[in-house]
Parts: structure tokens; sequence; C-alpha cells
């Protein structure tokens, strides 16, 4: 355990020392190779595949987020996966799940606002 903290440590002081971009990348580590990848996606990225345009994902991707981070905790007992990303100016710690994940169907049942929406989708499997 004790090497571990050293290294986090070690990551921690490399990463305060370069531009910003690079920071938030390094700290996000695995996880942020796994969303350029597409292989974990943000709220915001599943309302834009639904076709909603940029000021509805604006509108509900934190509540739609807190309605997905639940159902996911729900689902399967741990937090989700968190990535450092650029919203809106500021770097943010956003939460991400993959594209199949059954919890952006649960969200968009139990969110009211998504639901009056009607949206219907499949997921890819």
């Amino acid at each position: 355990m004790h090497r571990t903290l050293a290294v986090i440590r070690r990551t921690i002081r490399a990463a305060l020392h370069t531009d910003p971009p690079l920071r938030y990348r390094v700290l996000s580590g695995s996880v942020a190779a796994d969303v350029a990848a597409g292989r974990l996606i943000q709220c915001s990225t599943f309302l834009t595949r639904l076709g909603l345009d940029e000021q509805q994902v604006r509108s509900y991707r934190s509540w739609f987020g807190r309605y997905a981070a639940k159902a996911w905790r729900a689902t399967n007992g741990t937090e989700p996966q968190r990535v450092w990303a650029l919203i809106d100016s500021h770097w943010t710690h956003v939460a991400v799940y993959p594209p199949t994940s059954p919890v952006f169907a649960i969200a968009i049942e139990s969110y009211k606002r998504m639901a009056a929406l009607g949206l219907r989708f499949e997921l890819a499997v």
C-alpha cells in the first residue's frame, strides 16, 4: 500500500507542473484513454447521440447524470468511474459509463423531464 501511495503522490506532483489539459488527462489515467477510444461515454455524449440539440443537452445533462449515477449505484453497488472533462470552460469531474450500459435507459425512465420527451432508442451491442 505504501508503494501505491508513493506512485500516486509522484503522479500528482508531476501533474501539477504541466498545463491544465495534460494535468487533467494524467489525473484521469486509463479512464481518459477509454473515453477517447469510445469504450466509456459521458451522459452529454449519450444525449447528443439521442439527437438532442446543444441547448437541450446543456439543460438536461446535469440532472440526467445524477439519475444515471443513481442507477449505476443501484445496479452495480459501486460508484461510477469518473474522468476530468472540460465543460463550458471549466474542468469538471464527470461520471462515465459503457455505451451499452442499461443505466441510460433507467435514467431516461426515472427522470421525468426526459421521460416526457418520449425518446426511443436501442442500446448498441
